[in-house]
């Protein structure tokens, strides 16, 4: 229907053109001039349109073309003319008074001179005259009249030669010149006077031609397109007709009028027909238009979708080769070009580590069933891993045949790499604990190793077979101390002493320690940020976490290398925040140390932080030095993280929270020539039968009175009773259901002031918070020696420290 209303409305338009054509072939009878009639007023409306300023201008530039081109020329000739005329007179000058003036030279008769350079300057146009003697003498004769010029001048130079005994002598020369300012004003004037009379005349026959035009032409123009402009085929005016003043003979115009209303009378004809046309025409648009905006708007919403997704679209076809990837598939690193014409199994990685898997999903693709969450990885365009999820439906013709899939692809990458890190974090927080555990029973049993080996070396001091016995049972002591520091540094359960720190300052004393423990075969250099901020941290860990970097830097450089120690400053944000393992967002300092060495293999990188864990040889590393820098930096509220590549060397960045501008204070121990002693009396709180025996006994040589309980309901339970003492000695950790720090604010409670001393291998939290002790806590770390009992005690029990 919507061909037919095309076709009926093209037939009555090439109608109409053609009788068009028909009526205006008629137009050729000469103009004929009529009478001037309408007012002025109609005719200066009509300049206002389009024709009447474009002839007039045509006019006016065609008129002012040529008579500036006459003007020149005629002031052209003119200005020859009057050059002419100087240098006329310039020559007469030359004929009439070289010769006079040449003789009075030679007589050197100044007042002659005078004279006759006056009457050539008296002449017309004449502005300068010069005269040079043509000698060497110092008082030659130079006259100079009037003013010269540099330009607009006509200048000659004439020789004054003198006749005498038949020769010929130069004396001199005359100069004159003539100025052309009076001959540029008569020009000027002259042209001024052209050009007027000139633009008067073209004003007026414009205005002429103008007038006629209108009146012959632009007005009958004008009532033609007023006519057209109002002219409905649905309610058709009378025939149009001109304001023409018979008798006139039949002109174009006329045959225009004609044609025109002969072209009406034929569109009012079509008209009937193609208003029918035109009515089936738009019910087929309306469908047309209709069906067009549905499947834009479905497209559009495809395309929000796809675009918008967190998945991306794919389609492929029978053969399962890639026809289409939405662009949403760059935002995971994914070239999406290089997917279009290739295959699934084309583009994957763990084709060949699960091939039952892969032809169990070929086999689903083979039969055209419907999959989901069908999972498999490969590498982005920047090398990295990626987990993705399929899902996809056949595609049918209506026919049948079988077209390809479609469907949604899913990125697991981060959803993979956050549960690798929780696996990982929690087999640490795990290990953690084993080793806290450990560390802390053993703990206990150093606490009377360290005190009872004291006893034993003064008992044998004497002996020095029993002596050197009694050293090295304490060297064992001091290096198992030593082991479980490490172990609760790792566990995060080592009391931390943290202040703010100058890293820089720190990294380069620390970088003057390290020149004898590396060698001379390790080059070590420092880059160090300027404007470097404070960390808060202990230093002493910090201290002994970069050592420990560095020393298992060395050892991977087996023959030799550079060592390179880096700080900068760096402010985490949310996602390298949950990337770091959950660290709180804000600013950070990051140390990092960089060898040369060999590389850590990729299926070992994971697991160098775990203790006892070391790919040294049987002896020669106990695997808790990574351990520690671990757990130091996790207790501190920072994070550690290695990067390496087989031979290619290896950075460990550790990244320490800044500072916030106070410093901790910073304890400065002072020797003590004696063990402080006592006399007052302490309740002991230790679940260690083993340790408070001990304690019981060093205290009691010291001098002090003990009450004694092994756990802390039976330590309040005395204090209950009435039991009196001045100060309260208890572990930090006990069974019972009540740890020494809420038995010490239970008492505090009940004897407000009460002096309250803690010991404990492992704090598990009770008094360490955010990596260093509670305000107002003073611990007394195990294992301890009996001097370190001393002065503690009596530190609390004084208020100050021991002197």
């Amino acid at each position: 229907m919507g061909d037919r209303g095309d076709s009926d409305l093209g037939r009555q338009l090439v109608m109409v053109s053609a009788a068009a054509r028909d009526d205006l072939d008629g137009i050729r009878s000469p103009l004929t001039p009529p009478v001037l009639g309408p007012p002025l007023l109609r005719m200066f409306k009509w300049l206002g349109g389009g024709i009447g300023p474009r002839l007039l201008a045509a006019v006016l530039l065609f008129s002012s073309i040529v008579t500036l081109t006459l003007t020149a020329v005629q002031l052209y000739l003119d200005y020859h003319h009057e050059v002419n005329v100087i240098e006329s007179r310039l020559d007469e000058v030359g004929r009439s008074y070289l010769g006079s003036i040449g003789e009075s030279l030679w007589n050197l008769d100044q007042n002659q001179l005078q004279l006759q350079l006056t009457g050539i300057l008296r002449l017309p146009d004449i502005s300068a005259v010069e005269l040079r003697e043509r000698s060497t003498r110092p008082n030659a004769i130079l006259i100079s009249l009037g003013e010269r010029g540099t330009a607009s001048v006509v200048a000659r130079d004439y020789p004054l030669d003198y006749f005498g005994q038949g020769t010929k002598h130069r004396i001199g020369m005359l100069h004159v010149e003539a100025t052309l300012t009076e001959v540029y004003r008569q020009l000027l004037n002259r042209g001024l006077v052209i050009l007027a009379s000139q633009a008067a005349k073209t004003f007026l026959v414009s205005f002429f031609i103008l007038y006629m035009f209108h009146w012959l032409v632009t007005r009958h123009l004008t009532d033609i397109a007023a006519f057209v402009s109002r002219y409905n085929p649905a309610r058709p005016p009378p025939p149009l007709t001109l304001d023409r003043k018979p008798p006139h003979t039949a002109d174009e115009l006329d045959h225009v009028i004609n044609a025109f209303n002969r072209m009406c009378a034929t569109l009012q004809l079509a008209y009937g027909d193609l208003r029918e046309a035109n009515l089936k025409l738009e019910q087929d648009l309306v469908v047309r238009r209709e069906a067009e905006e549905s499947a834009r708007h479905s497209e559009q919403r495809f395309r929000d979708y796809a675009e918008t997704a967190s998945d991306w679209l794919w389609e492929t076809g029978p053969d399962h080769v890639f026809t289409y990837v939405s662009d949403r598939l760059t935002a995971f690193g994914m070239d999406r070009a290089a997917m279009i014409g290739k295959r699934r199994l084309d583009v994957a990685l763990d084709q060949d580590t699960e091939s039952q898997k892969w032809r169990e999903h070929m086999a689903t693709l083979e039969r055209h069933e419907p999959f989901r969450n069908f999972q498999y990885t490969r590498h982005d365009s920047a090398g990295r891993l990626r987990h993705l999820s399929v899902n996809g439906l056949p595609v049918f013709a209506a026919d049948g045949r079988f077209m390809g899939y479609r469907g949604t692809a899913t990125d697991l990458t981060k959803q993979h790499e956050a549960e690798e890190r929780l696996r990982q974090s929690q087999k640490m927080d795990a290990i953690g604990q084993l080793t806290g555990g450990v560390a802390h029973d053993f703990n206990n049993v150093l606490t009377v190793i360290t005190g009872t080996i004291e006893i034993l070396r003064e008992g044998v001091a004497d002996k020095p077979e029993l002596a050197a016995i009694a050293q090295l049972i304490e060297d064992a002591a001091a290096r198992g101390a030593d082991i479980t520091s490490q172990l609760l540094t790792f566990a995060r359960r080592q009391p931390l002493q943290p202040r703010e720190i100058d890293v820089n300052g720190l990294v380069t004393d620390t970088a003057r320690l390290l020149n004898p423990v590396l060698g001379e075969q390790i080059a070590i250099a420092t880059a160090l940020a300027d404007d470097a901020w404070s960390a808060l941290a202990d230093p002493s860990q910090l201290s002994s976490a970069i050592i420990n970097l560095s020393v298992n830097a060395r050892d991977a450089m087996k023959g030799g290398g550079k060592l390179t120690l880096t700080t900068a400053n760096l402010v985490v944000d949310e996602a390298l925040a949950i990337d770091l393992g959950g660290v709180k967002p804000g600013p950070f300092v990051m140390i990092s140390v960089t060898d040369t060495g060999s590389g850590i293999p990729a299926d070992i990188r994971d697991r160098v932080f775990e203790p006892f864990f070391t790919t040294k040889g049987v002896g020669r590393g106990t695997g808790l030095g990574l351990s520690m820098v671990y757990g130091f930096a996790r207790q501190t509220g920072g994070a550690v993280r290695i990067e390496s590549e087989e031979g290619l060397g290896t950075t460990v960045r550790l990244y320490l929270p800044r500072a916030a501008g106070q410093a901790a204070a910073k304890a400065v121990p002072l020797a003590i020539p004696d063990l402080p002693r006592g006399h007052e009396t302490i309740l002991v709180v230790e679940d260690d039968a083993l340790v408070r025996g001990y304690v019981i006994a060093q205290l009691g040589s010291l001098g002090y009175h003990t009450l004694v309980a092994s756990d802390g309901i039976k330590a309040l339970a005395m204090v209950d009773s009435g039991a009196a003492f001045d100060l309260l000695f208890t572990d930090m950790i006990m069974p019972g259901g009540l740890n020494g720090r809420e038995l010490a604010d239970a008492v505090m409670k009940r004897r407000p002031g009460m002096k309250v001393l803690y010991t404990s291998g492992y704090t598990d939290n009770v008094a360490v918070h955010e990596g260093h002790l509670d305000p107002g806590i003073t611990l007394l770390s195990k294992p301890y020696r009996k001097s370190d009992l001393s002065r503690k005690i009596r530190e609390v029990l004084s208020g100050a420290p021991a002197t």
